[in-house]
């Protein structure tokens, strides 16, 4: 009996994790259009679904290398 309790509150954890992860990248896809922090929003609701998806992690990764280039190419752009 323990086991299946607890087998549903992983499950619960999961679906927790899935609709908040989902629903703050929504919101950061919405703000490319709409006024907000966008850069911001779209990779915390990543990092959220990358605690259960491999392939939010995967995207995250590739989110976060991007800001990385746009820093260093406009940090270079500022220089000259």
């Amino acid at each position: 009996m323990k086991h299946i309790v607890f087998k549903t509150l992983v499950q619960a954890k999961r679906l927790i994790v899935i609709v908040i992860g989902f629903t703050i990248l929504a919101a950061g896809v919405a703000m490319i259009v709409l006024p907000g922090p966008a850069i911001v929003v779209i990779p915390v609701g990543l990092a959220i679904l990358a605690t259960e998806f491999i392939w939010a992690k995967k995207l995250l990764v590739m989110v976060k290398e991007r800001i990385s280039n746009m820093r260093k190419g406009s940090g270079r752009q500022n220089n000259h």
